[in-house]
């Protein structure tokens, strides 16, 4: 029997399945199990988006669109970002639809990558990156912003591209973060882009939380550094439709021709009707996120205060949903240790900071896109576990 099974591209041996999968569904079978795991809203998509949909299929939206997606829901997506955050897309040729954001990640890093180049990936940050860099026989060089507030400076930026030189073919940049769900202000943002022009580099965007901004507004890093940077955003976050599967890729019209090609054997285009449903929540629900993000807000200042009185040393959100936590000394301060500890003592389940790459050892990443009934019993949880398992 011939064995092809040492035939594979050989990089996959590099990359492992996301550490936050494996660790869901190594604690998902504990009885009783409460998870603050997975980056899900507990919101619904909103009715007249769902409404939108089923009227999409009942008129026969079940055939291929163009590989850059509706012209109208580019047309919606492009009015969507110049009046929330001031960018200037031209819809006809400078936006493209994916199948939500991760194969916007995807088609955006394989158009750009080539064997030897260098990827500057600030961490920690949202695991999705890394392995499509190394499949593309690239090289991630991390840096560690634990130390400042999670925060990349524009000072360690500049010096991380001063010593890899032309090597660096790209930044990736997540705000708000995915992990520790901070963000960067209109001045921290100014000062990264000034370094950037500086030097030949993509700057890759991924600013899926944008409409999850709880202090002051988001600024994308395409209103200062245009021509290098490609956006990326979509529906997941500000209108709970993670299952949908609607990413959008923006970017001036010489990169779009290129990505485009890409894009187009990735997956030719985004399903038509779930497009027909995109083009109602950009257009008739551009702010259905207002509540949604007034409600995280409450449950962020809730989780906050509650894991400061348990000793946790953190960092406060100022978007997304998620806290991003240090172990207090005193208890197991392997991640993954202590949370397989936690989830088989108290059925809670949170993710290991470990599983966020460079600066996130010894940290909890914990999701509130729960109830509030379900972050009280949470926390209740993690009060018992905290008074009962230090060193």
């Amino acid at each position: 029997m011939v064995d092809v099974t040492q035939r594979f591209n050989s990089r996959l041996d590099q990359i492992e399945v996301s550490m936050i999968r494996q660790f869901d569904e190594r604690v998902s079978n504990i009885p009783n199990m409460l998870k603050l795991t997975l980056g899900e809203p507990d919101f619904n998509t909103p009715e007249h988006v769902k409404q939108a949909g089923i009227s999409a299929i009942e008129q026969n939206y079940s055939h291929y669109t163009g590989m850059s997606g509706l012209l109208d829901l580019r047309k919606a997506a492009s009015k969507f970002v110049h009046d929330k955050y001031n960018l200037s897309y031209n819809s006809q040729s400078e936006v493209l639809v994916t199948v939500g954001v991760t194969e916007g990640i995807s088609a955006s890093l394989i158009s750009v990558l080539e064997a030897g180049d260098k990827v500057i990936v600030p961490s920690p940050i949202f695991p999705g990156y890394e392995p499509i860099i190394t499949l593309s026989g690239a090289e991630p060089i991390y840096i560690d912003t634990s130390l400042n507030d999670f925060v990349l400076s524009p000072e360690v930026l500049e010096e991380t591209l001063q010593k890899y030189g032309d090597q660096v073919k790209a930044i990736i940049l997540n705000y708000p973060s995915n992990p520790t769900g901070v963000t960067y202000s209109r001045e921290e943002v100014q000062a990264i882009a000034e370094v950037v022009k500086k030097y030949p580099v993509f700057v890759i965007s991924d600013e899926v939380y944008s409409e999850l901004t709880y202090e002051g507004e988001h600024v994308s890093i395409a209103e200062y550094a245009r021509e290098q940077t490609i956006p990326l955003n979509g529906l997941s976050k500000s209108h709970a439709m993670t299952g949908w599967r609607l990413g959008l890729i923006f970017a001036p019209e010489e990169l779009t021709k290129q990505i485009i090609k890409t894009h187009q054997y990735l997956v030719t285009s985004a399903a038509s009707a779930v497009q027909v449903a995109a083009i109602n929540a950009l257009s008739n629900g551009i702010d259905d996120a207002l509540p949604m993000r007034e409600e995280y807000q409450k449950r962020r200042d809730f989780v906050y205060e509650k894991l400061q009185n348990l000793g946790f040393e953190l960092a406060k959100p100022t978007g997304a949903f998620y806290i991003f936590a240090k172990i207090p000394s005193g208890y197991i301060q392997d991640s993954m240790a202590f949370c397989v500890d936690l989830a088989e003592k108290e059925s809670l389940a949170v993710i290991p900071g470990a599983a966020f790459g460079v600066g996130g050892e010894g940290y909890i990443r914990l999701s509130y896109a729960a109830s509030m009934e379900d972050l009280e019993e949470a926390l209740k949880r993690m009060k018992h576990y905290m008074e009962n398992n230090k060193n």
